[in-house]
């Protein structure tokens, strides 16, 4: 059966992950990684996740099965989060594995209910993207997001899009942080967005996997909200992956808000099938833990303060980088832990041989992989190989 098969090529970074491993020198840098870290280096288990652990060790019971739907009180916790308010009886959700479990139940639904549906996407895009959408059978139409280049966001690109879709249609939308450009859109650029697609009937998937690592809980999710409030339907793919730090745990959610409560109630039951066809039921653990921390107010501000600080964390280290070089001081207005530098591929190798600087080779830096004292070793680092230019 098998013999057919081709090698698939290696995966970059995780070669990437090995090279900087087996690397003896004490001052190499991993900004490889898309894993947010603490000033020693650490992806640490956040202090609300651990109590909330210790509350599961003392009174879980049984590790049965709760069903495809997953916890739906975890379910039902977060929606505050996402959307600011319980929406009622038109948003209805399930527990996924990880946002990108959220992501690809959402292509398979959008294909159940529109065959080969187009799906508008910006570029550059997270890599997995692609994939999941394709292996839905939907149709991909990419079109400028962001230029690498010149360090800025084709708002023009998105909206001309946006103008040529039409009722039917899909667009894949970043919530906030992009992946891998760090550009979002401003609050009055998700206005607008969410004027056309109210006006061409597109129907939006947004992915927000970073909610709280930009510039906060609720400044992070203005563009989910903004068009939650304004269109009949939305599908929003949300991870807790990266803000309770639970990457191994997959932690997420599918959201979909409908036009009524009847479609929302028999979208459920879609989304229940298709799951049980993909995993058959969620792993329980990580949803537990967040359901745990969001049920108990002492918790949740603990992870609160804990979330604030990881996403100052971020920013100081994109504030220090913009200071020391003013030639990337656009590194201060982007936001999350990702940003891609212009960077050609012999750059890239040279930085990571001369001097142990280890990077995506489409040049995308994780900033959470950087100290705010590796930042001058970092800037000579960068203008020894001729960059910024």
């Amino acid at each position: 059966m098998f013999e057919s098969f081709v090698a698939q090529p290696p995966d970059a970074l995780l070669a990437l992950i090995a090279l900087h491993r087996d690397d003896p020198r004490p001052e190499k840098l991993d900004l490889g990684v898309g894993v947010y870290r603490d000033e020693s280096g650490v992806t640490p288990i956040m202090k609300a996740v651990k109590k909330a652990e210790e509350i599961l060790l003392a009174t879980r019971t049984t590790k049965s099965y709760l069903g495809p739907e997953g916890d739906l009180a975890y379910v039902d916790l977060l929606k505050p989060i996402v959307f600011g308010r319980d929406l009622g009886p038109r948003l209805t959700g399930i527990q996924t594995p990880g946002g990108t479990g959220a992501l690809r139940l959402a292509a398979e639904l959008i294909g159940a209910a529109r065959p080969g549906a187009r799906v508008l996407v910006g570029t550059p895009t997270w890599p997995n993207h692609a994939p999941i959408l394709k292996a839905a059978g939907l149709t991909l139409v990419t079109h400028p997001f962001f230029d690498v280049a010149t360090q800025t966001l084709d708002f023009a690109a998105l909206k001309t899009a946006l103008a040529e879709a039409g009722e039917g249609d899909v667009v894949l939308l970043h919530g906030c942080c992009h992946n891998p450009a760090g550009a979002d859109l401003t609050a009055a650029q998700w206005d607008e967005v969410a004027e056309i697609l109210a006006a061409r009937g597109v129907t939006p998937l947004v992915d927000l996997a970073y909610q709280g690592l930009g510039q906060g809980l609720d400044a992070d999710a203005y563009g989910a909200r903004r068009l939650a409030e304004s269109l009949p339907e939305v599908l929003v793919a949300y991870s807790c992956d990266k803000n309770f730090g639970l990457y191994r745990e997959r932690v997420g959610a599918l959201y979909a808000l409908c036009r009524t409560e009847d479609s929302a109630a028999a979208l459920l039951t879609h989304m229940a099938f298709h799951g049980r066809v993909a995993w058959s039921m969620p792993p329980d653990h990580g949803a537990a833990i967040v359901r745990t921390v969001l049920e108990s107010p002492e918790l949740t501000a603990i992870w609160r303060e804990e979330l604030d600080h990881m996403g100052a964390r971020v920013r100081a280290v994109r504030a220090a980088l913009a200071a020391a070089e003013p030639k990337i001081a656009w590194l201060a207005g982007q936001q999350g832990m990702f940003s891609t530098l212009p960077l050609s591929k012999a750059q890239i190798e040279r930085l990571r041989t001369e001097h142990a600087v280890y990077m995506a080779g489409s040049g995308r830096i994780n900033l959470a992989g950087l100290q705010v004292g590796d930042v001058p070793a970092f800037v000579a680092a960068l203008a020894a190989v001729g960059f910024p230019g």
